[in-house]
């Protein structure tokens, strides 16, 4: 009979439950559990760069393809939210994109009262997350398990073109967005290493493969936490729809790290939460938190496509049998296009000059895209991508039913204040400045989408409403807090507020969302926290200089 007792449970092996289960069990007097509700994820489309198309636009053993509800600000449309499924989570079908955000996002958290969450005391567990390619300095760590490295292709002339028409239009040049200035037109840094993803799973898990005190049951889906005693005590858990619920036993803590829409769901499902909501749901309440799944922020994105005379883009090379080649090409010898994520230039800018930040982020595609690649594109062309990062609007992750085998429900409430309307509405204007500059001439590059016709701000604003969508950054639905706050769910060291034994460890305890993409500050999260747990004592703050 397989043992039922550990001392932690890790609910969700993606960003932050890889680095935790690797991390607790570097103590080999430390038995850890780890459950995962998808499979290992060792199809080549996860470890071949260019597999993101794929995987993000379809429901699959890799993704939960998740709907929202209606969208009461975007002409009442259900969004698409794809969500990783297996070993690596999110990691493991992302962009690939390793952005931490802008220092003063963490400031900004240790001016709410959380100790311990400014730049300079979350830089070193950045740091010590990190492999950096080009070696350490003040920003970069070196000889940590995420390689992290510069694309491969960023001498192409549509990616130089980017940066060139950037300065054109007035912006500046940054060298590194994860550096002394977020601000400008750069290249993106990568999960990426010799032509492979690296996800969480493959930077923390895979170095430890069969490490004996590390227990990793795949296709595993929690029911609930036991709480006992206001103790979080152990997990149900099932193998499968319509099996039978097993139980384990956690001797010291229990971990929730399934991301922003299923953690709430879990706590709920357990009677944390809303007790009006969850006696509606038949569920009985255990603990009164009323700010489970509230909160919720993520990143609004809309895309715009042009054409190009010139057959130079991911286009010319996948399009008919070339497809097929491209992913023969990277099984048999590792070469080729599918080394690529096909994002690797882009920009952080300022809706506003008097912002004390960047409140756009730019991703530069070498390829048309529209609804999440959902859509094969039929001519060469790219993709600038404007997303607002500092959303005003708030939405919720709730239940539909107590069975744990049901998607929650979601409801993200984009563009609900006029401030978030106006920034994307000026983020369009800005890119469209951008690629009317000479860099971009030579290309013959023509606007398909919205096209030109859309200028003044009520078509603009009708086709944000119309087109807009995730850019896969939800955060915030068990925000950490301060303990007399009703609407916090755990502490600032991720514990759940009024009870022992459990925390929530991923991108749902972020209270304000960052500016920029969140794989990377979830698993620095983790990363924090694991020493939390463990009683270490927190790494020392490095202070640096960063742009005004």
């Amino acid at each position: 009979m397989p043992d039922t007792r550990f001392d932690y449970i890790v609910i969700g092996a993606g960003s932050a439950g890889s680095v935790l289960a690797a991390r607790l069990s570097d103590n080999p007097a430390t038995r850890v559990l780890l459950v995962e509700a998808g499979g290992r994820n060792t199809s080549m489309l996860v470890r071949m760069p260019a597999g993101v198309g794929t995987l993000i636009k379809q429901k699959s053993r890799h993704n939960w393809g998740f709907w929202t509800q209606p969208e009461p600000h975007m002409d009442g449309r259900r969004l698409w939210q794809p969500r990783g499924k297996g070993l690596g989570g999110s990691s493991a079908i992302n962009g690939m994109v390793y952005i931490r955000g802008h220092p003063r996002d963490y400031d900004q958290w240790r001016q709410m009262g959380l100790d311990g969450w400014s730049y300079a005391e979350t830089l070193p567990y950045f740091k010590r997350a990190e492999n950096f390619a080009d070696g350490p300095s003040p920003f970069h760590g070196a000889g940590g398990p995420l390689s992290v490295t510069w694309g491969e292709r960023t001498d192409h002339p549509l990616y130089r073109a980017s940066l060139e028409a950037g300065q054109q239009a007035g912006h500046r040049l940054t060298e590194d967005f994860n550096g002394f200035d977020q601000e400008g037109f750069g290249r993106y840094q990568l999960t990426i290493a010799d032509g492979q993803r690296q996800s969480a799973a493959r930077a923390y898990l895979a170095p430890i493969a069969g490490r004996a005190n590390l227990t990793i049951v795949t296709g595993a889906r929690t029911h609930r936490v036991i709480i006992e005693g206001g103790r979080a005590t152990g997990i149900e858990y099932s193998l499968g729809q319509g099996k039978p619920a097993a139980v384990a036993h956690a001797g010291r803590e229990v971990l929730v790290c399934a991301g922003a829409f299923q953690s709430p769901q879990i706590l709920m499902l357990s009677g944390i939460g809303d007790p009006d909501a969850l006696t509606a749901q038949g569920i009985a309440p255990v603990h009164p938190r009323p700010g489970v799944g509230g909160n919720l922020q993520d990143h609004l994105d809309v895309s715009l496509n042009w054409t190009v005379s010139q057959p130079i883009t991911l286009y010319h090379e996948t399009k008919g049998l070339k497809q097929l080649k491209v992913g023969l090409q990277y099984l048999l010898t590792g070469t080729g296009p599918g080394r690529q994520n096909g994002l690797e230039t882009g920009a952080f800018l300022k809706s506003r000059v008097d912002l004390d930040r960047p409140d756009l982020q730019i991703h530069f595609v070498l390829a048309i895209m529209q609804d999440h690649a959902k859509v094969r594109p039929t001519q060469d062309g790219f993709t600038m991508h404007v997303c607002q990062l500092r959303p005003e609007s708030r939405g919720r992750v709730s239940l539909v039913s107590a069975d744990p085998y049901a998607d929650p429900a979601i409801v993200m409430n984009f563009l609900s204040t006029e401030e978030d309307r106006r920034a994307v509405r000026e983020g369009v204007r800005m890119v469209r400045d951008v690629v009317a500059q000479p860099a971009f001439a030579a290309f013959g590059a023509k606007e398909i989408m919205p096209g030109p016709a859309v200028a003044d701000d009520a078509a603009i604003d009708a086709f944000v409403r119309a087109r807009g969508e995730t850019i896969y950054h939800p955060v915030g639905t068990c925000r950490m807090g301060q303990a007399d706050d009703p609407l916090a769910v755990v502490d600032k060291d991720c514990r759940v507020i009024g009870l022992q034994g459990l925390r929530v460890v991923d991108a749902s305890v972020i209270p304000t969302l960052i500016g920029g993409n969140t794989n990377a500050p979830t698993i620095m999260i983790a990363e924090k926290i694991a020493d939390a747990i463990m009683g270490r004592v927190p790494l020392p703050p490095e202070e640096v200089t960063v742009a005004a």
